[in-house]
């Protein structure tokens, strides 16, 4: 399992507490009592908890005493789960954000909303290295086994295109070509 990193700013017994804790919590725990220190260092990968008000920091826990120690771990667990789950929410398209939670695609200020089915059709044509043909796209995102004669990619990437075309005014990101279908991101970047 990897360890979590957690950072404990200003709070010396809360610090003493949760490393005599450490193996068992399965945290990494660093101590920092200088703010020029905590504001200048790279805890990108840090759970911040302190008592003072926020820093800024893109995971960060402000705690109030008195505090069960319990509840305490129970906190900085929902932290970490929520950063996590956070942090790998957004893919990377292009000059897109496909945020996979909350199914939406964005750029600028501009977002479209997805369906589940057209969040995993991007996903999967995102991963894929050469064009991926129907028959494929059936059996990998819709999950249909036999081969049965169906419109269904064909309707769901043309409602996608329609979307895409009227918020991004693009009408390229998804390609079709003979063999299949693909995401043009060279010219959308």
């Amino acid at each position: 399992m990897i360890k979590q990193n957690l950072a404990i700013y200003s709070i010396p017994i809360l610090y003493e507490i949760l490393k005599e804790l450490e193996t068992d919590l399965n945290y990494n725990i660093v101590y920092i009592s200088d703010k020029n220190k905590l504001e200048n260092q790279d805890l990108s990968n840090f759970l911040v908890i302190s008592e003072k008000e926020n820093f800024k920091f893109g995971n960060f826990l402000q705690i109030h005493f008195p505090l069960k120690i319990s509840k305490l771990i129970e906190k900085i667990n929902i932290q970490f789960i929520k950063f996590k789950s956070k942090e790998n929410s957004n893919v990377n398209i292009g000059k897109y954000i496909l945020n996979i939670n909350s199914r939406t695609l964005t750029t600028n200020s501009n977002t479209i909303s997805l369906t589940e089915k057209e969040v995993n059709l991007i996903l999967y044509l995102h991963s894929s290295t050469e064009p991926v043909n129907i028959k494929t796209l059936q059996l990998e995102v819709w999950g249909y086994r036999n081969s049965l004669e169906t419109h269904t990619v064909e309707t769901h990437i043309h409602r996608l295109r329609k979307k895409i075309l009227s918020t991004f005014n693009l009408d390229d990101l998804i390609v079709s070509k003979k063999d299949g279908y693909y995401l043009q991101l060279s010219k959308n970047i």
